[in-house]
């Protein structure tokens, strides 16, 4: 008899391409979801690209009556329901607490009674902060945040004590959280309740820090979504993707396909329990040079992206991850490269309808005093 697997959030963008991964690997999923308004649209039923296999039930996982129901029967449960941006969690701050602390708070709760085989929450690499560094003389240090005055001034890159430029380096698990969001300490305190009452109880716990996912199914018309779903939302209306600071920021963008295989190495990797693993690519590539290469992809190179010089509240400059971790212990080895995964996000792109919310989500911001 197969396992039953439940997937909070599992109609969204990266737990609906988890949904298929089970299925296809021989498993029985069921998903908890509210289809909230700004990832799927008003009035949204069902979302069509959700496999027809999954037992889907509409509900949030801060109402206690729909969490305990879904658990009903359940093997394992992976927990991915959460509010999404970092900007947006800046001033929605009772929204991001509710959903993703409390609701969290109330899961596992529901746990504590109905205790599963595997537990695994979706964590983020927003809670580093800045990623790892190295100094000239070769030492390593963990970025810190960067000035007021400095970001005024245009100097985007971190420096030491003379002054000299660090230079970024993957950033393995051991780093030490530094919260710049709402958004990061609400994944972070995911992350920690998940670990915390999983060992108090028996419940073998993992968390995975997923780095830039991107792929289809992303929501396009969310403008705090994953930032190639938004350059792609400004391309197809034929703005320019908004760039903040210079755009050589330097991130990991990791296909969703690899993402979904190593969320299942978790559930069936039994030393995975109690552990923190990065999910990325272990590439690093800058915003800028992803914004040019998602317009070559969608034939719209002839429009450049606007570099806006502006710092916004809760960025870091450079952040990619160190997955040493994950090869060792789930055998994850990601396998589609930046210029695969572009080319098939371009093609599903072609039958879409994107609303850009961009230039608002940017105004907003600004009149709450949250860029420089």
């Amino acid at each position: 008899m197969s396992k039953k697997i439940l997937i909070t959030g599992g109609a969204g963008f990266i737990g609906s391409h988890l949904a298929d991964e089970l299925l296809e690997n021989g498993y029985t999923v069921r998903v908890l979801d509210n289809l909230s308004e700004q990832v799927h649209g008003s009035g949204a039923e069902r979302p069509s690209y959700l496999n027809a296999e999954v037992d889907f039930m509409k509900g949030d996982v801060r109402n206690e009556y729909s969490i305990r129901h879904a658990l009903k029967g359940m093997d394992a449960v992976y927990h991915f329901a959460a509010m999404v941006g970092v900007g947006q969690s800046m001033y929605q701050i009772a929204d991001y607490t509710e959903v993703n602390n409390d609701g969290t708070a109330l899961l596992l709760e529901a746990l504590m009674e109905r205790p599963v085989e595997k537990l695994i929450v979706a964590s983020s690499m927003s809670l580093y902060g800045e990623g790892l560094y190295r100094k000239n003389d070769g030492s390593l240090v963990s970025g810190t945040e960067r000035s007021l005055e400095q970001l005024k001034s245009h100097d985007w890159e971190l420096r030491d004590e003379t002054g000299e430029v660090l230079n970024p380096v993957p950033t393995p698990e051991s780093k030490q959280p530094s919260l710049a969001s709402v958004y990061a300490l609400s994944k972070y305190d995911q992350e920690r309740l998940c670990l915390m009452i999983g060992r108090a109880y028996n419940i073998p716990a993992v968390a995975l820090r997923f780095f830039n996912v991107y792929g289809t199914r992303q929501a396009l018309s969310n403008p705090y979504t994953g930032v190639l779903a938004i350059f792609a939302s400004r391309l197809l209306n034929n703005k320019p993707p908004l760039i903040f600071e210079d755009g050589l920021q330097q991130r990991d963008f990791v296909s969703v396909y690899d993402v979904v295989h190593a969320c299942r190495c978790a559930l069936e990797v039994p030393e995975a329990a109690g552990q923190v693993f990065n999910v990325g690519s272990g590439e690093n590539i800058t915003v800028r040079d992803v914004a040019r290469r998602m317009a070559l992809a969608v034939n719209k190179q002839n429009i450049e992206p606007e570099v806006t010089g502006e710092y916004r509240t809760g960025d870091i400059r450079h952040c990619f991850a160190d997955i040493s971790f994950a090869r060792k212990v789930l055998g994850y080895n990601p396998v589609v490269t930046f210029d695969e995964g572009l080319e098939e996000f371009a093609a599903w792109l072609e039958g879409q309808v994107a609303v850009d919310h961009a230039e608002k989500a940017k105004a907003e911001l600004a009149s709450r005093g949250l860029t420089v």
